[in-house]
């Protein structure tokens, strides 16, 4: 019996077998859920991975008492922050290789592009995930 039945563990030195994920579809340019017929548009697999990813890197870490601490990013610590370029993307990918590496669904992230625009910063996420690759932009 363990402490949190809700959640499994993984057996050492094996692999545990993951459901099929399954997600709400976003709206990347608006930023909000997809909906169809008043129901929201629900998705699996790598689409699904991807939707929560996208939303794990836009929601503020440690802000929100309705997600956990190990939910979210810390990408706004940097905002005001007189870091050289370089150490700005460097800590912007380690912020998002923390949020998104919780998911057991995920198993590697990349930034492939990295560009300031005037003050805006602005990413291309690669993951690795159980279903193959996916990209997106922060």
């Amino acid at each position: 019996m363990t402490l949190f039945p809700m959640f499994s563990t993984p057996v050492a030195g094996g692999s545990v077998d993951l459901p099929l994920y399954t997600d709400v579809a976003m709206d990347y340019d608006a930023g909000t859920p997809r909906w169809e017929s008043g129901q929201p548009v629900v998705v699996t697999g790598l689409e699904a991975v991807k939707s929560w990813a996208w939303r794990a890197v836009a929601t503020a870490r440690y802000q929100w008492a309705a997600f956990s601490w190990s939910y979210g990013c810390e990408l706004e610590a940097l905002v005001g922050q007189p870091y050289q370029a370089d150490t700005k993307i460097s800590e912007a990918t380690r912020y998002l290789q923390d949020a998104l590496l919780v998911s057991p669904y995920i198993t590697a992230v990349d930034v492939t592009e990295a560009s300031f625009d005037g003050s805006t910063f602005h990413m291309r996420v690669e993951l690795t995930t159980v279903y193959g690759k996916e990209g997106f932009y922060v």
